[in-house]
C-alpha cells in the first residue's frame, strides 16, 4: 500500500509574509501574556510609592533676580562683558561653588539648630527676558529659604567684589603702561630733535620744494635743447636760416629805448644778408627775364644786369658758406649744451632723492611722536576716570523677589510614579520579547507557513471543555460551536478536494508529535463529519498504549485492535457501531508495550487491507511521534498521514523532528492540522465572524427569516 510522496507544499513565505508573521506573534504575546505588563507596571508603582514614603520631606524655595537693562560705563572705559554670554556665565555663577559655599554659612548662622545638610540650586531663565529663577530645595525648610536668600546676596557682593578688584587690578596696569608709554615719548621726541639739528639744510621749509623745482627746470631745458639740435640737423641750410630769422625778435623803432635792445649779432647780420641776397639775385634774374622780352642780349642794360647778378651770385655763396660754418658752429654747441644739462640733471636727481628719503625719515619720527603722545594722553584720561565704584551702576544683576517661604515638595511624585511604572512596563516588555524570543512554540497560522513547507489542511479554533472530565464534547451535525463545527468542516474539504488525494487516500492516520496536542479529539471529530457526508467510515484507536477513542463515544471496554494483530481475533466483531450513522469505531483492546511490533507484523497489512475493502475511509488515532515508535512502524502502510500541531503549545523544533522521522519511513504527510487556534488571533479570520449566518429561525417564519439574512 505504499505510495509515493505527494507534493503539497507550497515553499516559504515572502518578507513581507514573514514581517506580518512577527506583527502577529507580537500583537498575540501581548494578548495572553497582557497580566505580565499590568504587573510590571504595578510592581514598579509600589517600589516606587515605598522609596518615596520612606524619603524624609522636601521643601524648596523660589527667588527672582533681574538683569538691569544697560550698564553705565565711562567714555574710555575698559570694563566689558560680552552680551550673547551674559546670562549663561551669570547662571554659572551663582551656581559656583564660591557663593554656594558663602550662602551655607549665612544660612548655617541664622539657624544654627538645622542640620547642615546639601541644599540643592537650580537657576534658569525665564524665555524671551532677562530674569534668573532661581530655586532651592532641601530636607530642612527654614534653611533653604535662609540659603536661597543668601544665595542671591552673596552673588550681588561677589559681582561687586569682583568690579572692584578688575578696577584696581586695570588702575595698576594702566599705571605702569603709561610710564612706559611716557619713556617712549620722551625718546621719539628725543629722536626727533637730533634728526632735525643734523638735517638743517635739508628740511629748511623751502628747500624741497627748490629742489624739485630746479630739477624740473633742468629736465625741461634738456628736453628743449635735445629738440633744437634735432632741428638742426634734420633741416636743410635754408631752412634753418629761414627758421632764425623767424625765432630772432624784430629790430627796436626809433621810439623804443635803444639802451636796452640788444645788439644784432654778426652772424645773425649774416644770415640777413645772406637772405636778402638771394632775394635780390631772384628780383634781378626777374627783371633779366622781362628785358629779355623786348630787348637784346647785347644790350647795355641787359649786359650790366647779367655782371651784376654774377656778383650778387658770387657774394651769396660767400654768405652760404658762412651761414653753414655758423650752421655746423651752433650743431657742436647744443651738443655740448646737452651734454652739460645731462650732467647737472644727474647730479641734481640724486640731491633730490637724498632730501625725498630725509623728509620721508622725518614725516615718520614725526608720526610715531605723535601717536605715541595720543596714546600717552589717552592712557591719561582714562586713569582720571577710571573710578569704577563710583562711575559704573553697582550691580548688574539685582533681586527682583526674595526668596519665598519653604513649602513642601511634592510636585514630582506623580512624575516619578509614573517614569518608574512606565520603566516597569517597559523591562516587562523586554523580558517577555526575549523569552520569546527562547520559545518556538506556534502561535499563529503565520508563524507555522513561515516554519513549515507542508500544507496546513484546517485550522481547528480553540474550545472549553465542558465535561466533568476536563474533556471536549464531540461535535454534533446541530452543535451550536458553529466555528468549531465549519472548521472540521472545511479539514473535510481539504481531504476531499486536493489534487490526487481523494483518488488514494483512504488509509489516513493521525499523531502528533508529544501528547496533548489534541489529536485523539481532532480524530474523532474529523472521522465524524467524514461519517456525515454519507461515507462509511472506521474510526480505529491505533494507541494500544493510552488510547481513549471507547470513552470519547461511550463504549464499555472490550476486545480491540490489540486482540486483532497479537491473537488473530476477527477484527469485523470487535467494531462496534456508534450513535453517528456511517461512523464505526474498533476500540484500543487490551494494553499493551509491544505495539511497535504488531505494527510491522503481516496482521497489520491485512487488517489495512481488509478494513480498506470495505469502507470508504479507514482513520487512525496513533500515538505521539516522539512518545512512541508506534507511528514510524505504522506510517509506511496507510495511504497518508495527518499531523496535528497544537498552537501555543507544540515546538516547532520538536513538531519538525517528529515529521523528519516519518519522512525517514518513506511516508506519506499529507499536511498539517493546527489546533486550538485562539479566535482573537489576528490571522484567524474565518467563520468567527460571521456568526449571523448560524441564526436558527422558527419554522413559521422561517422564510421571512432566511430573507432577511
Amino acid at each position: 500500500m505504499q505510495e509515493q510522496p505527494l507534493e503539497l507544499g507550497y515553499g516559504r513565505p515572502a518578507p513581507k509574509a514573514q514581517l506580518v508573521a512577527a506583527v502577529f506573534r507580537f500583537f498575540d504575546l501581548l494578548v495572553r501574556k497582557w497580566w505580565v505588563l499590568v504587573l510590571g507596571g504595578g510592581l514598579g508603582l509600589g517600589i516606587e510609592a515605598l522609596l518615596l514614603w520612606g524619603l524624609p520631606p522636601s521643601y524648596y524655595s523660589v527667588g527672582q533676580m533681574i538683569v538691569n537693562t544697560k550698564i553705565t560705563v565711562p567714555e574710555g572705559g575698559i570694563y566689558t562683558e560680552e552680551l550673547n554670554n551674559y546670562l549663561p556665565t551669570q547662571v554659572a555663577l551663582m551656581e559656583s561653588r564660591a557663593v554656594a559655599d558663602r550662602a551655607a554659612e549665612r544660612a548655617a548662622e541664622k539657624n544654627p539648630q538645622a542640620p547642615r545638610q546639601p541644599v540643592k540650586l537650580k537657576v534658569s531663565t525665564t524665555p524671551k527676558t532677562s530674569i534668573f529663577v532661581l530655586e532651592a530645595s532641601g530636607r530642612h525648610g527654614p534653611y533653604v529659604q535662609d540659603y536661597l536668600q543668601a544665595c542671591m546676596e552673596e552673588y550681588t557682593q561677589l559681582k561687586r567684589a569682583m568690579r572692584k578688584q578688575t578696577s584696581d587690578t586695570t588702575l595698576s596696569f594702566m599705571t605702569e603702561e603709561a610710564l612706559r608709554v611716557q619713556e617712549m615719548v620722551k625718546k621719539c621726541e628725543q629722536d626727533l630733535l637730533d634728526f632735525e639739528n643734523s638735517n638743517t639744510v635739508v628740511l629748511l621749509p623751502e628747500q624741497g620744494n627748490t629742489v624739485a623745482n630746479y630739477l624740473a627746470t633742468l629736465n625741461q631745458r634738456l628736453s628743449e635743447t635735445k629738440s633744437e639740435y634735432e632741428l638742426l640737423r634734420t633741416l636743410t641750410l635754408d631752412q634753418n636760416v629761414e627758421r632764425r630769422q623767424e625765432l630772432t625778435p624784430p629790430a627796436p623803432t626809433a621810439s623804443n629805448d635803444q639802451t636796452n635792445a640788444p645788439p644784432a649779432t654778426s652772424a645773425t647780420q649774416r644770415e640777413k644778408e645772406y637772405l636778402q641776397a638771394k632775394q635780390q639775385i631772384l628780383l634781378m634774374k626777374a627783371e633779366l627775364e622781362d628785358l629779355g622780352k623786348y630787348l637784346k642780349p647785347k644790350h647795355p642794360k641787359v649786359i650790366a644786369l647779367k655782371e651784376e647778378i654774377v656778383q650778387r651770385e658770387n657774394l651769396l655763396e660767400i654768405l652760404r658758406q658762412q651761414s653753414a660754418d655758423q650752421l655746423e658752429t651752433r650743431k657742436i654747441a647744443t651738443a655740448l649744451q646737452i651734454a652739460n644739462l645731462e650732467k647737472d640733471v644727474k647730479e641734481w636727481d640724486a640731491k633730490n632723492l637724498d632730501t625725498s628719503r630725509k623728509m620721508a625719515e622725518y614725516q615718520k619720527l614725526k608720526a610715531v611722536s605723535q601717536r605715541t603722545q595720543a596714546m600717552n594722553d589717552r592712557l591719561l584720561a582714562t586713569m582720571q576716570s577710571l573710578d569704577m565704584n563710583k562711575e559704573i551702576n553697582a550691580e548688574g544683576v539685582t533681586i527682583m523677589e526674595k526668596a519665598s517661604p519653604a513649602v513642601l515638595d511634592d510636585r514630582n511624585n506623580v512624575r516619578n510614579l509614573c517614569m518608574a511604572g512606565l520603566a516597569c512596563v517597559v523591562l516587562s516588555l523586554g523580558l517577555l520579547l526575549f523569552l520569546d524570543r527562547l520559545d518556538d512554540r506556534l502561535n499563529s497560522l503565520s508563524e507555522l507557513e513561515e516554519l513549515f513547507t507542508e500544507p496546513v489542511l484546517g485550522q481547528i479554533p480553540k474550545e472549553r471543555a465542558t465535561n466533568k472530565g476536563g474533556q471536549i464534547k464531540l461535535i454534533e451535525m446541530d452543535d451550536q460551536r458553529h466555528s468549531f463545527l465549519e472548521a472540521y468542516r472545511s479539514l473535510r474539504s481539504s481531504l476531499l478536494f486536493a489534487s490526487e488525494i481523494s483518488q488514494r487516500a483512504k488509509v489516513l492516520a493521525v499523531t502528533s508529535s508529544i501528547p496533548n496536542d489534541g489529536k485523539s479529539l481532532t480524530t474523532s471529530n474529523l472521522a465524524i463529519v467524514m461519517a456525515s457526508s454519507g461515507a462509511r467510515v472506521l474510526l480505529v484507536d491505533a494507541d494500544l498504549r493510552n488510547g481513549v477513542q471507547h470513552e470519547r463515544f461511550g463504549i464499555t471496554v472490550g476486545p480491540g485492535l490489540s486482540e486483532v494483530l497479537s491473537e488473530g481475533a476477527d477484527w469485523r466483531e470487535a467494531v462496534k457501531g456508534t450513535k453517528y450513522a456511517n461512523l464505526f469505531l474498533l476500540q484500543r483492546g487490551q494494553h499493551t508495550h509491544c505495539s511497535g511490533e504488531l505494527f510491522l507484523s503481516a496482521a497489520t497489512k491485512n487488517f489495512l487491507k481488509e478494513t480498506a475493502a470495505e469502507y470508504e475511509y479507514v482513520i487512525l488515532d496513533t500515538p505521539p511521534v516522539m512518545a512512541a515508535d508506534d507511528v514510524t512502524s505504522l506510517a509506511p502502510h496507510v495511504h497518508g498521514v495527518l499531523f496535528v500541531i497544537r498552537a501555543e503549545k507544540t515546538s516547532a523544533r520538536v513538531a519538525r523532528a517528529a515529521l523528519e522521522l516519518i519522512y525517514q519511513r518513506r511516508a506519506t504527510v499529507l499536511g498539517i492540522i493546527f489546533n486550538s487556534m485562539r479566535p482573537s488571533s489576528g490571522d484567524y479570520y474565518y467563520y468567527y465572524n460571521y456568526k449571523n449566518y448560524y441564526k436558527t429561525y422558527p419554522a413559521d417564519s422561517s422564510a421571512k427569516g432566511r430573507k432577511s439574512a
